[in-house]
């Protein structure tokens, strides 16, 4: 689903970038190791041959050009809303359709944009840029000078990985700056510190990375001046996942931070004094954020401070000013409830807007300071939506966007002003599907410990319990990351109207109910979600919603994990698997892109006490012959350089070597995301979805 081009909170960019892979020693019990080198031409022959095979049959299939076509039309739609980021007078939008594949970047006004058809002047035309330049660029986002604004640097991706090329722009004259900043192809963290300074953490060469592959040096970049000559400001160690310098800029207010990331979830915060870095006295596992003169922590676990006890998953304020004289009285802006947690917060002139799920449903609550001490909190007026999301316009108003939807429902836009009645209704994604004859329910699965799992239920409203139904049961469960009741225009089309029932699951591992939820699945006790997803499924057959025959998962990425577990867990309760972007090698997982980096999350595998609890769910480890399994379609992307597409490559290998069914298809480029434009995005969706009509039928 589209995003508001807003973050929902002012704190640390939240570091998913990867680098190369380290070194590490051979296996001796890796056959397939060969599969892991990304542009070598046996592995690419490899590539070749599986995808020839896989989509042989795969587009032979009557469903698939249809799918691709409807999928395609979808994503190229001019109904599309063009969510917008303010900068200044201007609104700005990227979009994507059949004529600009790699996007145009416009901007327009808010009288314009209040319009059914605005006017749209274009900054920046992609598909131009790449046919001058011969490169396949795609976007990867703006950071701005500010308050100026006259100033941005643009991030280019070839073919979508995660590496970029960074360019300084003038989007007042439209062009990149003549002997402006520019950073080569790497994984750069970059921000500015003022019009003729960055703060630049890249590949500076030998020892400037940590294990995870990220920067381990924050330098200070001048104008006019080569990169060699950049000055070092801050650095971490090799051990640690990242170090960075940023800025923070409001009305009124200019910070610098640094952060060392120690792991995926824990990091020392640093507040740039007097020209140094001075670190704060902060629990190592908050999320640190700042609004004007106020600071704010988001908490991963409880903290007992000041003669207090705070939640963990509550966010706290105080004003900095006295924070950094000592002072810890801290006020709660939100605690959670038994099924209620944080999702997010975003901040505007004068207020807070704070984002909550209860039991995986919006609320939305504006935190307002009172002029003489304390808070006021309020439901955000006139919103009542199963699924959406408030963020503020920007810094100098009370301004907000709102977007909400649910499965069944498309995606609105509203935009309003907080203390000025209920937003207002600006845009509506038609319908691309059939929804009347549709509904969506909330159930709960009880897992193996006992622990219940909710998860929801699209379906025909006179769905018949006879086992027959095709269901397509999705999942993830990791890094504290919610599955909500979002809309899903492509999944309608494709597999609602065809009969089919979605499932989403609400699996130990994510943030649906909070950093606990999070917690309880990780490390030694990751099989928790695995066992949920389980029971799920087999909740789903206990209310002959569906049968083993007529069942299929799908994952990507830290789902595509989850799914491979479960398929060699239990072969027994699933027809048809998905696998997408997936980790599959649990062994080596670590020592491959950004790996190393996730050990917060599952463990390092070279210490044998962890090893022996990743090894139990390892799928490329424990899939075995003689095992009769689903039906699996395996995709990644050569260009992923976050998770390594060895992982799918050595996976699809080993289960054809043992006898196994499986479907391969690589695409060449597209980054993790596994697609590079629309209409790559749509084969890869048609693919999967006459995979699974086809199986679960």
């Amino acid at each position: 689903m589209l995003r508001i081009a807003r973050p929902l909170a002012r704190t640390l960019p939240f570091l998913v970038l990867p680098l190369l892979p380290a070194a590490t020693p051979t296996p001796p019990d890796d056959s397939h190791l060969w599969l892991e080198e990304v542009q070598g031409e046996r592995a690419l022959s490899w590539v070749r041959e599986r995808n020839a095979q896989s989509l042989g049959e795969l587009e032979a299939a009557p469903e698939f050009a249809p799918l691709r076509d409807r999928l395609l039309g979808i994503l190229d739609s001019r109904a599309r809303i063009p969510y917008v980021a303010r900068r200044g007078d201007h609104y700005y939008n990227l979009w994507q359709d059949a004529a600009h594949p790699r996007g145009l970047w416009r901007r327009t006004t808010l009288a314009e944009y209040r319009k059914a058809e605005p006017a749209w002047e274009t900054v920046l035309d992609l598909d131009a840029l790449a046919r001058a330049e011969g490169e396949n660029w795609v976007w990867k986002g703006s950071s701005w000078l500010e308050p100026e604004l006259d100033r941005c640097l643009i991030s280019l991706s070839r073919g979508g990985a995660d590496a970029v090329v960074v360019r300084e722009f003038d989007p007042r004259a439209k062009a990149f700056v003549a002997d402006g900043f520019k950073l080569p192809e790497a994984k750069t963290q970059v921000a500015w510190r003022d019009r003729d300074h960055l703060y630049v953490g890249t590949d500076f060469g030998p020892g400037s990375l940590t294990d995870s592959g990220y920067a381990r040096q924050a330098k200070l970049w001048r104008r006019g001046t080569p990169l060699t000559a950049a000055t070092l400001v801050f650095e971490g160690r090799s051990t640690d996942v990242s170090a960075s310098v940023y800025t923070t800029v409001e009305p009124g207010f200019r910070r610098e931070f640094a952060r060392r990331g120690t792991t995926f979830f824990t990091a020392e915060h640093f507040l740039g004094r007097d020209g140094k870095f001075e670190r704060l006295n902060l629990p190592a596992d908050v999320r640190l954020g700042t609004w004007r003169e106020h600071l704010l922590v988001t908490l991963r676990k409880d903290w007992t401070v000041g003669g207090r006890t705070f939640p963990a998953g509550a966010l706290l304020t105080m004003p900095w000013e006295r924070f950094l004289a000592g002072e810890r009285d801290f006020a709660i802006l939100f605690a959670p409830g038994p099924r209620e947690a944080l999702a997010g917060y975003s901040i505007t002139r004068g207020h807070i807007l704070i984002n909550t799920l209860a039991n995986v449903r919006s609320r939305i609550l504006v935190a307002t300071p009172r002029p003489g001490g304390g808070w006021d909190r309020a439901p955000l007026p006139g919103v009542e939506f199963g699924n959406a999301t408030a963020s503020g316009e920007d810094d100098a108003s009370d301004a907000f966007w709102l977007q909400a939807d649910d499965f069944l429902t498309p995606p609105s836009l509203f935009r309003g002003e907080i203390g000025r009645g209920a937003p207002e209704l600006l845009r509506q994604l038609p319908a691309f599907f059939a929804a009347a004859p549709l509904q969506f329910t909330q159930h709960e699965a009880v897992s193996a410990d006992g622990t219940r799992i909710p998860y929801f239920q699209v379906a025909r409203k006179d769905l018949a319990a006879d086992g027959r139904n095709p269901t397509l049961l999705y999942g993830y469960g990791g890094f504290q990351i919610s599955q909500t009741p979002n809309h899903r225009a492509g999944m309608g089309a494709a597999w609602l109207e065809q009969g089919g029932v979605f499932v989403l699951a609400n699996l130990r591992g994510g943030g649906e109910f909070g950093p606990g939820w999070h917690q309880a699945a990780l490390k030694d006790r990751r099989q928790r979600a695995y066992d949920d997803f389980i029971a799920v499924a087999e909740d789903l057959v206990r209310r002959k919603v569906t049968s083993p025959r007529h069942l299929g998962i799908q994952g990507g990425s830290n789902g595509g994990l989850l799914v491979g577990a479960v398929m060699v867990q239990r072969p027994d309760l699933f027809r048809a698997v998905v696998c997408q972007v997936p980790l599959l090698d649990m062994r080596r997982y670590h020592r491959l892109l950004a790996g190393a980096s996730w050990m917060a999350e599952y463990g390092d595998p070279d210490k044998a006490d962890e090893w022996a609890y990743i090894a139990r769910y390892s799928p490329y480890h424990n899939v075995r012959p003689g095992v009769t399994y689903p039906r699996l379609l395996l995709t990644t992307s050569t260009r992923d350089d976050r998770v390594h597409p060895g992982h799918a490559r050595k996976m699809a290998a080993r289960m054809l070597e043992q006898g196994h069914p499986v479907l391969y298809y690589e695409n060449i480029e597209g980054g993790h995301g596994g697609a590079a434009d629309n209409r790559q995005l749509a084969r890869m969706q048609a693919l999967a979805y006459a995979f699974l009509l086809r199986e679960l039928r």
